[in-house]
């Protein structure tokens, strides 16, 4: 949850929402993770990934939609989180393969190497989860790729410097065998 000195219960009520978005193991929990991706806010700075931000505030509005049928509620939050984006991103993945958006979050989540951070969290797992998320947001991750959301065994272009939506695509291609 967003730091705050009396959470607002309908912020919990969401976060708790994002998280049953995802699907993990039985044998682990995460909660401490969930919490940190929750805690920092997704910065873009390529053009047009201003989309996935979107794409989180619109979480927001299905959370409203579906889950407290239309009432108007107001959260707290000021920006979007690294775990609304993940949460968004899974959606549209499932939309093009008609795979769960459940089992593509978490493999966003295995992808940043993030699966390895499960609770209870140390001190060496919650500096490893923040600098997965900042070399994530700050594109300091390979040109193939790897150590952001869509690792790729071949491609031509650095994928530090492309938009989020051509990584997805590009991603789901080569896993379709289109690559």
């Amino acid at each position: 949850m967003h730091p705050s000195t009396k959470p607002n219960p309908i912020d919990v009520e969401y976060y708790e929402w994002l998280i049953s978005q995802i699907k993990v193991g039985p044998k682990k929990e995460f909660l401490g993770l969930f919490e940190i991706m929750h805690n920092t806010q997704f910065t873009w700075f390529v053009p047009n990934d201003d989309n996935r931000v979107k794409d989180g505030k619109h979480l927001r509005q299905d959370f409203f939609r579906f889950v407290h049928k239309g009432r108007k509620r107001v959260l707290s939050l000021e920006w979007v989180s690294v775990l609304e984006v993940i949460v968004a991103l899974s959606r549209r993945i499932a939309f093009q393969t008609g795979e769960p958006a459940e089992l593509w979050a978490w493999r966003l989540i295995k992808n940043l190497g993030l699966h390895k951070a499960s609770d209870p969290l140390s001190a060496q797992k919650t500096i490893y989860v923040q600098t997965v998320l900042d070399d994530l947001i700050w594109r300091n991750y390979e040109a193939n790729g790897s150590g952001g959301f869509f690792p790729l065994e071949r491609t031509v272009k650095d994928q530090t410097k492309v938009e989020i939506w051509y990584q997805m695509q590009e991603y789901v291609m080569e896993l379709e065998g289109m690559g």
